[in-house]
């Protein structure tokens, strides 16, 4: 049998115990930042250059559902977890509120936007109608109709994501097209004016016109049902294997990228594009 030791204080033994769970963690950053004995950098940090890090761990978690690396997904959630530590010991050290408000605040928010399941409402409720009910709570809770439409929408969110929400929330006092044949006729219009402005504006203006194709794309996907974020993410990790296997093959021939022309690396891409195929049609 094995008994602590006596030279240990209660916070030592606490953070050296791998089954005291939440605890454990909002010990570890309770003493990471300690103004007296703890790390100079958590200590030097405040909410806002903390967020591109949070920012950062939620993509990162994204990251592995996308390629389904489930061994690496609790690290990665940990990784999250701590961003939430971070930030409820930075306000508590400030005086304004602490880890258990942050889960009281959700628990509450949970218990409120569920009355199906913690209240009285029937549960015999279509996806759909669910998420309407959950949609009509949350503007009840941003102040129902002295709110903005467009209040509420994160400015933080990745520019296609947020693009996409502020479209939700327009068509939902019916300001959208009705089909995507109207978003596709839209997609014209900006492409040729982007053309334009290419050949005679200010590269601000050019920047502009962009801004506005990109947020027509947005809508078209809303449209199509698509996520345009993770629409985009696997384009760039299909980019990312073709180069791959353009880099392999000239890599068999002796060669480096640097060393080939766009002719030959676009004749391997098509190369790879028809293996991909191939393989899909399990040939």
């Amino acid at each position: 049998m094995t008994h602590p030791d006596p030279d240990l204080t209660a916070s030592d033994m606490l953070v050296r115990d791998s089954d005291a769970g939440i605890d454990r963690l909002l010990e570890i950053m309770r003493r990471l930042r300690d103004p007296a004995t703890g790390c100079p950098w958590d200590i030097e940090q405040d909410f806002a250059s903390i967020v591109p890090y949070t920012i950062e761990e939620a993509h990162e978690v994204a990251d592995v559902i996308a390629r389904q690396a489930w061994d690496e997904l609790p690290g990665e959630l940990g990784d999250l977890l701590l961003q939430v530590v971070f930030h409820a010991q930075m306000a508590r050290d400030k005086g304004m509120f602490g880890f258990q408000d942050v889960v009281r605040a959700i628990s509450d928010k949970m218990l409120a936007r569920h009355p199906h399941v913690f209240g009285d409402e029937s549960r015999e409720k279509s996806a759909a109608q669910q998420t309407a009910d959950w949609e009509k709570i949350k503007a009840a809770e941003r102040g129902g109709r002295t709110a903005r439409v467009l209040d509420g929408v994160a400015l933080g969110l990745p520019a296609l994501t947020r693009a996409v929400k502020l479209q939700k929330r327009a068509a939902r006092v019916g300001f959208d097209w009705p089909s995507t044949d109207e978003v596709v006729a839209k997609i014209t219009e900006e492409a040729a004016e982007l053309v334009e402005a290419r050949d005679t504006l200010t590269k601000a203006e050019v920047e502009e016109e962009f801004g506005d194709l990109l947020f027509v794309m947005a809508n078209l996907a809303r449209h199509l049902e698509v996520d345009p974020e993770a629409a985009l993410r696997a384009a760039n990790a299909k980019f990312t294997r073709r180069f791959g296997r353009i880099e392999d093959w000239l890599a068999d021939a002796g060669k480096h990228p640097a060393d080939s022309d766009l002719a030959e690396m676009d004749a391997l891409w098509n190369r790879a594009k028809a293996e991909e195929k191939a393989a899909k049609r399990g040939d």
